[in-house]
């Protein structure tokens, strides 16, 4: 690896052909962003080996069997390359939206920590949905730094750990606070299935796995001073009934958590503005 690095004031973390991705992506115009490239790259192990076989498969010693074996393993990562450069650009081009201050921030050891943790999530997520979350997040924690960076990394956990299906309630609730399960069932899935059947066992396991996880809650009551209110209990005596609540209970509402609303407002838009002043942890 040389000493010279193509990007003054980077300190030299990737390979030669890593770096001539670098280049590729940075240029003149995002060379600002350059350390933020790096970091994203250092996170993908197999960019170098792209580069490499490229220029191997150039060359005039290799043999045509291996030339065919070659070209197969670039084309299956051609595409998952393109799609790195164009998330990195698309992150460049937001942070441009930022306005001042943004480079000190974006070229922190906190920030790269951050860029290395979600380009390495990043590689393997399964579905396009879930590298948008983190194009977002990783672009939101960049140019705004209202929250604390351990908060953006249980946000990189949760995204890793949660369904669509999970991404699907957060999002009805988000639009719809005080929105009930019935409700929410309706807007996503429309029929309703039996109580004992493997959907509705599949959507109480969403609620809860979201309600445990501190995302989401039933609406509460809280004071002026931001204390929630405990809420008067139901005369007993009365006839009860012999069937369980139903997974589509429809006269309790949800919300929200504090939490939940910061990721939404980090993972699920693009648009990064202080949210009641940001958090303070």
């Amino acid at each position: 690896m040389s000493d010279e690095n193509p990007q003054e004031g980077v300190p030299v973390v990737l390979s030669v052909e890593e770096q001539a991705v670098l280049k590729r992506v940075s240029g003149s115009e995002w060379a600002k962003y350059a350390r933020v490239a790096m970091a994203a790259l250092s996170a993908l192990p197999w960019v170098g080996s792209v580069i490499s076989a490229a220029a191997e498969l150039t060359s005039e010693n290799t043999q045509e069997s291996t030339d065919r074996a070659m070209y197969m393993w670039l084309k299956a990562h051609e595409e998952k390359l393109h799609e790195v450069l164009a998330t990195l650009q698309d992150v460049f081009s937001r942070f441009e939206s930022f306005g001042q201050g943004i480079e000190d921030r974006v070229n922190s050891e906190e920030y790269m920590s951050l860029v290395r943790k979600t380009f390495s999530q990043w590689d393997h997520a399964e579905t396009s949905e879930k590298k948008d979350m983190l194009r977002k997040l990783i672009t939101n924690a960049g140019g705004l730094n209202i929250a604390h960076d351990d908060l953006v990394r249980m946000f990189l956990d949760w995204i890793d750990d949660y369904h669509e299906l999970h991404f699907a309630v957060i999002g009805e609730i988000y639009r719809n606070s005080g929105i009930t399960r019935r409700q929410i069932w309706a807007n996503i899935k429309g029929s309703f299935p039996r109580e004992d059947s493997d959907e509705a066992d599949l959507f109480k396991l969403l609620i809860r796995d979201l309600s445990t996880g501190g995302v989401i809650r039933q609406e509460r009551h809280v004071d002026h001073s931001g204390q929630f209110v405990k809420q008067p209990r139901g005369r007993g005596g009365g006839q009860g009934t012999a069937v369980l609540e139903s997974a589509f209970e429809g006269t309790k509402g949800y919300e929200l958590t504090a939490l939940g609303s910061q990721f939404v407002h980090y993972v699920m838009t693009d648009l990064a503005t202080p949210l009641g002043g940001g958090a303070s942890f």
